[in-house]
């Protein structure tokens, strides 16, 4: 049964590392930009939180529905003023803007917060469980998972069953193709990166709800992220999902053995999956 326990915690940690990679996830699909801020962008989502709800006395979970609307603009504003700029066929320039960007972030957040580890305070749901058994589940962790299950549903609908979804299908396969159809895939980009910051948000409100975040910490969600999504295979929404689920799996028995191997057991099942499968388990062909 102790085994039992360490895998539902592992796949409940996976729900988490799920949403820090959705975004992403759907940033590379349909316009093949590798974000390198979208780890710092998640720990600025969980300040934008933290002073909402500050400033106006709201729960972290009230607060989030605030925050979401404003990232959303800030991320149709980011593409729209500066990543659309380039985009291209060179994939340096934006892996340059982008870690600049990530730079900016980091240390505007240290200016504005300090160096001190904050946490969103959402009240006795918190330390709140229930028990199957002899299995014990936290209330906040199945929260996240069944978030990011709704996530990942909601991309998939938005991507598969609506008009915008269909101008990012078109944009992603050929964007000179779709603005000949009337499409303007610069509107269609800045609309995808609003939505990825939505998500972020999400991922930043129990980011901020299940641990300590500082200005730093955001190149290693960014990681974990990344991982998810390869693993899954770069594109594939469901397969970021999967992704998440193995890191934290993995990390989850790492600890059990040995508390010092939790994050090494992640790295280590994502090698290994390259290893047997070097495109990720459920890839999107790409021309």
């Amino acid at each position: 049964m102790i085994w039992l326990d360490t895998l539902l915690q592992g796949l409940l940690l996976g729900g988490l590392y799920a949403l820090f990679a959705a975004g992403l996830s759907l940033v590379f699909g349909i316009m093949r930009l590798v974000n390198l801020a979208h780890g710092d962008l998640i720990v600025l989502g969980a300040y934008v939180i933290l002073g909402i709800g500050t400033a106006f006395g709201l729960n972290p979970f009230v607060a989030a529905l605030i925050a979401l609307p404003l990232m959303f603009l800030l991320g149709w504003v980011l593409q729209t003023v500066l990543l659309n700029r380039v985009l291209g066929d060179d994939i340096l320039p934006p892996l340059l803007v982008t870690f600049g960007l990530s730079v900016v972030i980091q240390n505007a957040l240290l200016e504005g917060f300090s160096a001190d580890s904050r946490k969103l305070p959402v009240g006795p749901i918190e330390a709140e469980s229930f028990s199957i058994g002899s299995v014990s589940i936290g209330v906040m962790p199945l929260v996240t998972f069944g978030s990011a299950i709704l996530v990942i549903l909601c991309l998939n609908w938005i991507f598969y069953r609506t008009a915008l979804g269909r101008a990012f299908r078109a944009t992603s396969d050929d964007a000179v193709t779709a603005q000949l159809m009337g499409i303007r895939p610069k509107r269609v980009f800045a609309l995808a990166t609003g939505i990825a910051l939505v998500v972020a948000t999400i991922a930043a409100l129990y980011l901020g709800a299940r641990a300590n975040f500082d200005p730093s910490i955001g190149p290693a969600r960014l990681l974990y992220a990344f991982e998810a999504v390869i693993i899954g295979g770069l594109g594939s929404l469901w397969g970021t999902l999967i992704g998440g689920l193995v890191i934290g799996v993995a990390q989850a028995f790492g600890a059990a053995l040995n508390p010092e191997w939790q994050i090494l057991a992640g790295h280590i099942a994502f090698v290994l999956i390259l290893l047997v499968r070097p495109r990720g388990l459920f890839p999107r062909a790409y021309d």
